[in-house]
C-alpha cells in the first residue's frame, strides 16, 4: 500500500481507506460481526483511515464496536464530522463522536458539508490545542462547493479537505487540488464510484488490454488508480461492507500508477462508452 504524506505534518497515511456511509449503520448481529472482517481485511492489505458521520445512523456505534472487537481499534485513523448548528452542539457532537468510537481522541474531526463552518471551525482549532483531536477538515460532496471549499483553503488553516473526486466527476482537478497542494492541505477524495454510476457505464465492458501495464484487472482498480495517481490525493475512502470488495480497493492502493498521459487515456476511454 502506497503511503501519503499529510502535508500539515509529514506523517504517513495509505491512500486507500473506508467510507462507512450507509454500510455502517446496521443493527443486525450477523451484519455488525461482518463488518468485523470488513475491518480485519482492511487492515491485513494495509488501509487504515475509515471515515464516519453522526449523519451516518449509527455508524459511529458500530465503527467503536466492530474495531474494538478485531484487537486492532488502536491501528486505524479515525475521522469524523461534526454536523450540526452552534457552537455548544458542535462541541457536544464532538464528545458524542468519542464516545461511540470508544476513543480518547480522533485523529481528524471535519465540518461536514460546511454546516455553520465559521463556528465550528473555531471549536476544531481549540480542541485540537487540547489533544482532544489531531487533525481538522472540512467536506462536501458537490461540485458546486468546490469555489467555497477553495476559498476557504487559501484564508483558513485547516489540514484536510474531503471532497467528491473521480474519473466520472474531475472538476476538483480544475483549481481546488491545486490550491490544496500549494496550501499544505490533504485531500481525502470521496464519492470515488459516482454513486455507482461508473460500474453502471462499465457492466459487461471489459477493460482496455493497456490498464494491466499499471496492476489494473478490475473496473474498481481502475477508477480508484486515476484518483490516487493525482499529487494531491492522500486518501480515498471506497465504502463496502463486503470484505472482498475491501481486498480489490485495497490492492488498487499499489505501484504502478498512471502517469499524466495515461490518465488522460483512460479518461478518454471511459468517455467513449
Amino acid at each position: 500500500m502506497i503511503s501519503r504524506n499529510i502535508l500539515s505534518t509529514g506523517e504517513k497515511l495509505p491512500v486507500i481507506g473506508l467510507g462507512t456511509w450507509q454500510q455502517f449503520d446496521v443493527h443486525d448481529s450477523d451484519a455488525v460481526n461482518n463488518l468485523n472482517e470488513v475491518l480485519e481485511t482492511m487492515h491485513a492489505f494495509g488501509g487504515r483511515l475509515i471515515d464516519c458521520s453522526p449523519m451516518y445512523g449509527r455508524a459511529e456505534t458500530v465503527v467503536g464496536v466492530t474495531s474494538q472487537a478485531t484487537g486492532l481499534a488502536d491501528d486505524f485513523f479515525y475521522a469524523s464530522k461534526i454536523w450540526t448548528t452552534g457552537e455548544e452542539n458542535g462541541k457536544q457532537q464532538i464528545h458524542n463522536s468519542l464516545k461511540k468510537m470508544q476513543r480518547k481522541k480522533l485523529d481528524l474531526m471535519q465540518i461536514h458539508n460546511l454546516q455553520d463552518w465559521k463556528t465550528h471551525l473555531k471549536t476544531l482549532n481549540s480542541f485540537k490545542e487540547e489533544g482532544v483531536i489531531r487533525y481538522t477538515g472540512i467536506t462536501h460532496y458537490t461540485v458546486a462547493s468546490h469555489n467555497q471549499l477553495q476559498s476557504i483553503v487559501t484564508s483558513e488553516k485547516i489540514d484536510f479537505v474531503q471532497v467528491n473526486y473521480s474519473i466520472g466527476v474531475p472538476d476538483a482537478e480544475n483549481s481546488l487540488l491545486k490550491a490544496c497542494l500549494e496550501n499544505n492541505v490533504s485531500v481525502i477524495a470521496n464519492e470515488p464510484f459516482d454513486k455507482g454510476r461508473l460500474f453502471t457505464i462499465t457492466k459487461n465492458i471489459s477493460l482496455p488490454e493497456w490498464a494491466t501495464e499499471f496492476g489494473i484487472t478490475d473496473w474498481a482498480g481502475y477508477f480508484l488508480k486515476y484518483i490516487i495517481s493525482h499529487p494531491a490525493i492522500t486518501c480515498v475512502i471506497p465504502g463496502t461492507s463486503v470484505p472482498a470488495n475491501v481486498k480489490t480497493n485495497m490492492f488498487a492502493g499499489s505501484d504502478p500508477l498512471p502517469d499524466i498521459k495515461t490518465r488522460l487515456k483512460m479518461r478518454r476511454f471511459l468517455e467513449q462508452l
